[in-house]
């Protein structure tokens, strides 16, 4: 990441009160004093992912578990990111197998590359990739895949108005893309003959 100069909170607060005052209301209003404030500690979760290396998360993993060398999928990890184009949130699912080489990862952390990536401003299109390419580059797997389900909200609450559309991206490396009868197992584990 490039380092930016992050304004201070203050700035911040006063940026959210121009906003209000944009937006036609009185920003001194009693019911929206402290809505400066809170909207600054929403975005300190929903952006958290700034302060956090995914890679580092990654950075413990354990000799193989006796031999294991098949699949390993992780499915219907929940998650949500805010697209960059609208700072609208998406959410969905994630879904991610990887075929261990020498190590294996304790399943959480995982889910925490998920959370710490998602927690930016995305495209789902690059969040799939930096999922995956972080899992590849730290783990060293034979083969990695990552497939994230996600309903935007900048089609559903603006713009072209609908519900029930989801985006499906994968990202994949090694016998995954090498290898059509591992990729059509990971399909068959992961959606279970309904992909």
């Amino acid at each position: 990441m490039t380092d930016v100069k992050r304004p201070s909170r203050e700035e911040a607060e006063d940026a959210v009160r121009t906003l209000l005052s944009w937006m036609g209301e009185d920003a001194g209003r009693k019911g929206l004093l402290r809505t400066p404030t809170r909207v600054l500690n929403c975005y300190d979760e929903w952006f958290g992912g700034y302060s956090l290396d995914p890679r580092e998360i990654l950075g413990t993993s354990f000799p193989d578990a006796e031999g294991y060398n098949d699949i390993v999928v992780l499915k219907d990890i929940d998650f949500e990111s805010h697209c960059e184009h609208h700072i609208a949130p998406f959410m969905g699912k994630a879904h991610i197998a990887y075929l261990p080489s020498d190590r294996v990862v304790g399943v959480s952390k995982l889910v925490k590359v998920v959370a710490a990536l998602s927690k930016r401003l995305q495209v789902q299109e690059r969040l799939t990739k930096q999922i995956a390419d972080c899992i590849n580059d730290v783990l060293k797997p034979r083969g990695v895949a990552v497939i994230l389900e996600a309903q935007h909200e900048c089609m559903t609450t603006r713009g072209v108005y609908k519900k029930d559309i989801k985006m499906v991206t994968n990202a994949m490396h090694g016998e995954f893309v090498d290898d059509p009868v591992m990729r059509a197992q990971l399909m068959e584990l992961v959606y279970g003959g309904k992909s």
